[in-house]
């Protein structure tokens, strides 16, 4: 009985974290609750996000509720807008849009090279 106790407490821990490892065609990637590759912009200072407006119809933040509590290489980055955003190593985080599935790494490069993959 103990154990799955245990179990559960872990899966709550673990459950804190904005985003997961995944393993993708070029390497480990930083992904969200989905699985969706997760990328940093050139272009962002720490702890500051630079693409707003319509660059976040193509770019979605990895939104961060009010309640967020981060930790480690985590922390939170208020938007230009009052919202607020993941950032790993003060990096803020998107997903890309003409991603289709877990795994996809289509926005790696893109935009003149200003779009990487996040790596843990």
């Amino acid at each position: 009985m103990t154990v799955p106790l245990i179990i559960g407490l872990a899966a709550c821990a673990m459950g804190t974290e904005p985003a997961r490892t995944a393993q993708t065609a070029m390497g480990p990637v930083l992904a969200d609750s989905r699985g969706m590759t997760l990328y940093t912009f050139d272009k962002d200072a720490a702890g500051k996000s630079n693409c707003n407006g319509k660059c976040t119809e193509n770019w979605p933040p990895l939104k961060a509720e009010g309640t967020s509590q981060p930790s480690g290489n985590w922390s939170v980055v208020t938007r230009d807008d009052g919202s607020k955003q993941w950032a790993y190593n003060s990096k803020p985080l998107y997903t890309w849009v003409k991603d289709q599935k877990p795994g996809d790494t289509t926005g790696n490069g893109v935009n003149n090279n200003t779009w990487h993959i996040a790596q843990p």
